[in-house]
């Protein structure tokens, strides 16, 4: 439990929006924040991000060709104050996932995303190496979905 407590990678945002669109902006809206050209497996020919609105539904991309590469399935839908999900992008093996564990709670006029990744026990030697680029790639991804946020309320 030590070892998998050491390589958690945790993250928070506070955005300016209630929970529900909070929650709504990071799931539904996933396509229109994620920094795909630099954090997908398409890169530059991504065309979209899907999250399915569910549990059991999946994360995945789409690329300009139409091909879909999957990043995980929802493990947990709370709508509005939770999601989980497998994280494996780009990994030959879905076995080989991550888990994502994302929460949503009002703070002040607004709303406190925290974002916990676990689960990296999973990936033997490339564990460490994975927590330090995703350490500072979700730097990346939540600003860009405080951004996101930021335009809904526009």
């Amino acid at each position: 439990m030590a070892a998998q407590n050491a390589l958690a990678v945790r993250k928070s945002v506070v955005v300016d929006a209630p929970p529900e669109i909070a929650f709504d902006v990071f799931t539904r809206g996933i396509g229109s924040w994620w920094p795909y050209k630099t954090h997908s497996v398409s890169g530059e020919r991504t065309a979209d991000v899907t999250l399915e609105p569910r549990e059991g539904g999946r994360v995945y991309e789409t690329d300009d060709a139409g091909v879909v590469h999957d990043w995980g399935v929802i493990t947990a839908w709370e709508p509005p104050v939770r999601v989980a999900f497998t994280w494996h992008p780009g990994y030959d093996d879905p076995a080989q996932h991550t888990d994502v564990d994302v929460t949503f709670a009002a703070e002040g006029a607004g709303t406190r995303v925290e974002l916990v990744h676990t689960g990296w026990e999973r990936l033997g030697e490339r564990a460490a190496e994975s927590v330090k680029g995703y350490a500072s790639g979700w730097d990346t991804v939540l600003g860009r979905y405080a951004d996101g946020v930021k335009a809904r309320a526009a």
